[in-house]
């Protein structure tokens, strides 16, 4: 076997290699396991909340001794409604809660008649997930002088949350302060919250603001995918961290904090949260100010919380203090995410969104996406856009790598020549090949090229498709109605000619009864190879052979969004690569290509017809 052989053998091996490793490190996701040992969740009291340490440069006075994190159960508690272009829900005036939130403008499935997504849900539901703001006691106060997670305000201004309408909460705790607290919101995802305590007693106090996400449990439909975060991601002075729900687990005891924790001093700007595939809230403190920011778990009552802890502020007698945050809670939408980022000043806010390693990539990637979706109003024709658009940008290279492939035809007499006169004298083989490629300009190893760029772009690409929201549920025609999921059809049912259903997706059925997506992958993948004569080499003419229909139930079960980059990818190649060789004076014989390939002896046509 000559050396060219031998290379395109393990050039065939490394690119299956790729594909194996790739399904070994991001494998189909599975449902997460149930541990039958977990304990129950509670809804009594308990949970600690956030110690009012204070940040560089404070006084460590105020702490949250006795405050709740874990709200009791009250379903009779009065209810405040929230009512905007993109959010529905309810505010519990039980601690003020946040924690009933429904998203309107997505469903749980494709089927318009489904459930619109539920986001926060109040203690007593099968999966508690809400916010909670107060003031933890300083000098001067115990936990019963400020509002904690079970009081019971009052509603001063206001009858529903819209974003015109904004509502204002009020709690006297009897002994000379009075709490304020109001809230507002867009007409997207954001919530403002300002609170306030006025000081008529005859002393001065000492309290800090503190906001609070908690999640009891781990989300239903929690993905554990590799190539996706889902857990805690915050931000802190520029850096960035995400965190999984099994790293929280194994944070180390904090006494302070009374629970297994991580706590963070950020100086000037930063955010924490819990970040889902689609959705996230947010906690969003004032700009330019410090705050504490706490990760922890409580590892009895299996509740995740997320934190933000303010400065402590001292009230003199007759004085009223404020402060000032957001809540983010809502769908991981690029524009509105993009819009807090650079309109409104959350730092690099973009970043809540899983880019990956290839950031610089995915970034630009999906933006120019966005662009076309916004300007061709179809995401399954703006991944078609995108594909010549990037097309276009390696054209150069391609014309160089398919001049030169073209060239490597025109000097395989001269190779066989060479080979035969080196013999068995392989050093003299190689000088004398080197020799020609230098005389003919001609660089053998230019063809890999295009592989190689395409390798982190369909890498990036797959990232996009998988993560962001903007392919969820998005159709493109007839029977893809879901850019995000695997092609539904399938041969099974002849692609629903017959009226029996298509195997389940994700099952070993419907990996083999493909559907027309990577079938038409398949056939365009054979047709690229058509463009040259089948090798005379048995060991190459096999491999070239099974390679398309490999592939095709490789990705059959990849985002059909995948599919149809890679489909119009093969298609835009092809063109390419034929009217380059034509250009270069050979006229490729693809009809007689595809003939000579189901002819039973060895005997391939020529490299190509001269013009």
């Amino acid at each position: 076997m000559d050396d060219q052989n031998k290379n395109l053998i393990l050039a065939t091996a490394l690119s299956f290699l790729v594909i194996l490793v790739w399904f070994v490190m991001f494998p189909p996701p599975e449902a997460p396991p149930v541990d039958p040992n977990a304990p129950a969740q509670s809804v009594s009291e308990g949970t600690t909340a956030p110690v009012a340490g204070t940040t560089e440069g404070e006084s460590a006075d105020a702490t949250t001794s006795g405050q709740t994190a874990t709200p009791a159960t009250e379903p009779d508690a009065p209810r405040l409604e929230i009512d905007t272009p993109s959010l529905q829900g309810t505010i519990s005036l039980q601690g003020g809660r946040i924690d009933d939130l429904f998203l309107k403008n997505y469903r749980e499935t494709i089927d318009p008649a489904s459930d619109i997504v539920q986001l926060l849900a109040p203690v007593g539901s099968d999966t508690p997930y809400y916010a909670l703001y107060g003031w933890a006691p300083g000098a001067g106060l115990t936990s019963e002088s400020v509002p904690g997670a079970n009081t019971l305000w009052d509603i001063e201004s206001g009858e529903v949350l819209t974003p015109t309408s904004p509502v204002t909460l009020v709690w006297d705790n009897g002994n000379g302060l009075v709490f304020r607290r109001e809230l507002s919101v867009d007409e997207d995802f954001m919530f403002s919250v300002n609170q306030s305590v006025e000081n008529t007693t005859g002393s001065a106090v000492s309290l800090a603001p503190y906001g609070i996400l908690a999640r009891h449990g781990l989300p239903e439909d929690l993905k554990n995918f590799f190539i996706l975060h889902e857990g805690i991601v915050g931000m802190a002075d520029g850096t960035l961290s995400e965190i999984d729900y099994d790293d929280v687990q194994d944070y180390e005891f904090n006494p302070r904090e009374g629970a297994p924790a991580a706590v963070t001093q950020v100086s000037e700007t930063g955010w924490i949260g819990f970040t889902d595939h689609y959705w996230m809230t947010t906690l969003i403190p004032e700009s330019d100010a410090p705050f504490k920011s706490v990760s922890k778990y409580d590892p009895q009552r299996g509740i995740y919380q997320t934190e933000t802890v303010q400065s402590t502020q001292t009230v003199e007698p007759g004085q009223t203090v404020a402060s000032k945050s957001r809540l983010f809670a809502g769908a991981k939408e690029w524009a509105a995410i993009r819009g807090y980022q650079n309109e409104q000043g959350v730092d690099r806010f973009l970043d809540s969104i899983d880019w990956g390693w290839f950031f610089f990539l995915t970034k630009p990637i999906f933006a120019v996406l966005h662009w076309l979706n916004a300007m061709i109003g179809n995401m399954g024709w703006a991944i078609i856009g995108l594909t010549l658009l990037i097309k276009a940008l390696v054209l150069p290279l391609a014309y160089k790598s398919y001049v030169s492939m073209a060239k490597m035809k025109e000097l395989q007499p001269e190779m066989e020549k060479i080979k035969e006169s080196a013999g068995d004298d392989r050093q003299k083989l190689q000088q004398e090949m080197m020799a020609l490629y230098k005389k003919e300009k001609v660089n053998p190893a230019s063809g890999c090229l295009p592989i190689l760029l395409q390798i982190p772009i369909f890498f990036s690409l797959y990232k996009v498709i998988f993560v962001t929201l903007e392919l969820r549920h998005a159709p493109w025609i007839g029977w893809i109605n879901d850019l995000s999921a695997p092609d539904p059809s399938s041969l099974y049912n002849l692609w629903g000619i017959f009226p029996w259903a298509a195997p389940e997706p994700g099952s070993v059925l419907a990996l083999i009864f493909i559907g027309i997506l990577p079938l038409c992958l398949g056939v365009s993948m054979w047709l690229q190879q058509k463009l040259n004569p089948s090798p005379t080499d048995p060991t190459q003419k096999m491999i070239f052979a099974w390679m398309p229909w490999v592939f095709m139930f490789m990705l059959g079960s990849f985002a059909s969004g995948l599919v149809v980059y890679w489909i119009a990818n093969n298609v835009i190649t092809f063109t390419q690569q034929y009217l380059i060789m034509r250009s270069q004076g050979y006229k490729p014989d693809v009809f007689g290509n595809i003939v000579s390939s189901f002819k039973r002896d060895k005997t391939a046509p020529d490299t190509g017809k001269k013009k």
